[in-house]
């Protein structure tokens, strides 16, 4: 997912699905009352080829002026903890170009298991998808 902000974009009735669901974690960063950043997580209860069932990481987002400042690793040290509750294994896709995003998950142990255009209903354009696996320290 690429944002141009770090607010959430959809409908209230969507978005309010989505922190409604048990099976997912939403999470924001705030400086003072507002939004800086936001990540959440998926769960798939089926496999799509390679990619098995279990839980996600999804998109994480920061505002511009707010990156490099430990906001993104912050989200996903959360939403690890917050899968790894729940599960022993943790996945995640990316584009292959999306460097940023394969460099910030290297420190949980994240390996490449596979390489398609599509995952599960992530399509990639402009380059191939990455899926990715991490176990529970």
């Amino acid at each position: 997912m690429q944002e141009n902000s770090a607010r959430p974009t959809g409908t209230v009735a969507a978005l309010e699905q989505v922190i409604l669901d048990r099976d997912r974690e939403v999470l924001v960063a705030l400086d003072g009352d507002t939004i800086i950043g936001w990540a959440k997580t998926h769960h798939w209860s089926y496999s799509d080829g390679p990619a098995e069932a279990g839980h996600y990481l999804g998109g994480v987002t920061v505002d511009p002026f707010h990156r490099r400042h430990g906001v993104a690793s912050a989200l996903t040290a959360a939403r690890l903890a917050w899968i790894w509750e729940r599960s022993a294994d943790a996945w995640y896709v990316t584009n292959s170009q999306n460097l940023a995003s394969i460099h910030l998950h290297r420190c949980w142990g994240f390996d490449e298991v596979a390489r398609s255009a599509s995952f599960h209903t992530t399509h990639f354009t402009g380059g191939e998808g990455i899926l990715f696996h991490a176990t529970a320290a």
